[in-house]
């Protein structure tokens, strides 16, 4: 297969530690020390110390380079790589502790995302992204207005209604009620949701995410230190990422290349990572799907294969995505009750799907003890990665 990470199985490789900061406003606190916060709660569930880690991997979009963390942590003077890869920053991290365990080079890796973003939307430059200045003067940087045109072709073809928008919106805040972690803890009606300010049509002010802060950590393993570490390990069969091929229309897009239904990059992320584990997407039984809006989480859920394009309507109205629907979805909140902290975000889901996996959620557990899950993050200009995991049994 195409790409760096190729969705190839990862054989003997486990997560043993997963941590994680609160998330939300957090003043006088800096994302630095977000950051070291995670990578002390994931050590601390590893039940191992900072010199155990032989190799590490981070970064941030905006809040400093990852390897100046080893001031706080400890000069054991390990190779700590720097990671900036927009959304996709933190399950790009993840990938590169994963091959160095799959390479030999170590058997006990650290992967860090980490942000702290300052009020209001994000405000990206065209220049960073291979874009004339001209691009922005023109008003094809916002991105809330890409997610809005997207969901209105969507749902237009599809038979999405905007009530559908409002329930998605309605569960993250639920779910995000009964998360300790999560910033936005008020739970909201649908009607609250739907009433809330218009921010692109038919996107309204609570069925965006917030840029926001936070940490988000994880420890992999070899098979043989995972074992010796003990049953708290979650096994991960797959991971894939993508970047976007011909004929996706993708955030900052003015219009879809080519002829036909746009093509996916979240779909073929995916794909590749349910080959790879030897698994369909109808044997998960928790999954975290990016959603930067509501409309994404509708969107996702069809891309990455659970359902047809079309069946989300009658999904979502049945409580299917619900903590105790057939496919929970987002069961700490998603993007839309934590903000997203851009290097977080993709170990965030990694950390939510393990602990639902280990049977340790709390109130928002999901019942009969899950075996598989996945995670998908999408993100700037068109990229994706998805992972499955694997309970071991305790």
């Amino acid at each position: 297969m195409a790409g760096g990470w190729g969705g190839r199985a990862v054989s003997g490789v486990s997560i043993v530690g997963a941590g994680l900061s609160r998330f939300g406003r957090q003043p006088g606190v800096t994302g630095r020390q977000m950051a070291v916060q995670a990578i002390h709660a994931a050590l601390d569930d590893a039940g191992i110390a900072w010199p155990d880690v032989q190799v590490a991997f981070g970064g941030s979009d905006g809040s400093g380079l990852a390897d100046t963390l080893v001031s706080d942590l400890g000069l054991t003077g390990i190779p700590f790589t720097n990671v900036k890869n927009g959304c996709a920053t933190g399950g790009s991290a993840l990938v590169s502790a994963v091959n160095s365990i799959r390479s030999g080079a170590a058997e006990i890796a650290l992967a860090v995302g980490f942000d702290k973003h300052p009020r209001g939307a994000f405000d990206p430059r065209p220049e960073d992204w291979g874009l004339p200045a001209g691009y922005g003067e023109a008003g094809l940087m916002v991105t809330t207005q890409f997610f809005a045109m997207k969901i209105c072709r969507y749902m237009r073809e599809h038979g999405i209604s905007e009530a559908t928008l409002a329930k998605v919106a309605a569960k993250a805040f639920r779910n995000g009620a009964v998360n300790p972690n999560a910033w936005r803890r008020e739970a909201l009606t649908e009607e609250q949701v739907a009433a809330s300010a218009m921010v692109n049509d038919p996107l309204t002010q609570y069925m965006f995410c917030s840029p926001g802060e936070g940490g988000a950590a994880i420890v992999v393993a070899s098979e043989a230190v995972a074992a010796r570490l003990g049953a708290r390990q979650v096994r991960l069969l797959s991971a894939a990422t993508r970047t976007r091929g011909f004929g996706s229309f993708e955030v900052f897009s003015p219009s879809i290349q080519g002829q036909g239904a746009p093509s996916s990059v979240s779909s073929d992320a995916a794909a590749a990572a349910f080959e790879a584990a030897g698994v369909g997407p109808a044997d998960i039984g928790v999954a975290q799907l990016q959603d930067t809006e509501a409309g994404a989480e509708v969107m996702h859920l069809a891309e990455c294969g659970f359902c047809e394009h079309g069946e989300q309507e009658d999904w979502i109205a049945r409580g299917a995505t619900e903590i105790g629907g057939v496919l929970p979805v987002n069961t700490d909140g998603g993007c839309i009750a934590n903000g997203e902290p851009i290097g977080a975000s993709g170990l965030r889901q990694v950390h939510e799907v393990v602990t639902q996996l280990r049977g340790e959620a709390g109130d928002r557990q999901v019942a009969g003890g899950p075996r598989l899950g996945f995670t998908h993050v999408y993100g700037a200009p068109g990229i994706s990665a998805c992972t499955v995991l694997e309970a071991v049994a305790r």
